[in-house]
């Protein structure tokens, strides 16, 4: 996960818990999916459901991303 210490991919959150976006790892499409769903880097985001799409709430709106997705965002727990 980089050089970002004790970081993992949002995808190992679980619901309830909470982390800061640090960086995500992909190409220009993905971070630009992801940006204009108020995921970027600095982002806080709180799991609120990890079955099936991974679903977090980040700047007080509701988002839902596939898993491999949320497997390329890296996090530091809060």
């Amino acid at each position: 996960m980089g050089n970002y210490g004790d970081t993992i991919p949002l995808s190992h959150l679980k619901p309830g818990e909470a982390g800061r976006v640090m960086t995500v790892e992909g190409g220009h499409g993905i971070r630009q999916k992801l940006f204009l769903r108020g995921l970027f880097e600095g982002s806080i985001v709180r799991v609120i459901s990890c079955y099936g799409p991974v679903t977090v709430e980040v700047d007080r709106n509701t988002v839902s991303i596939g898993r491999g997705m949320a497997q390329k965002i890296v996090v530091r727990r809060l």
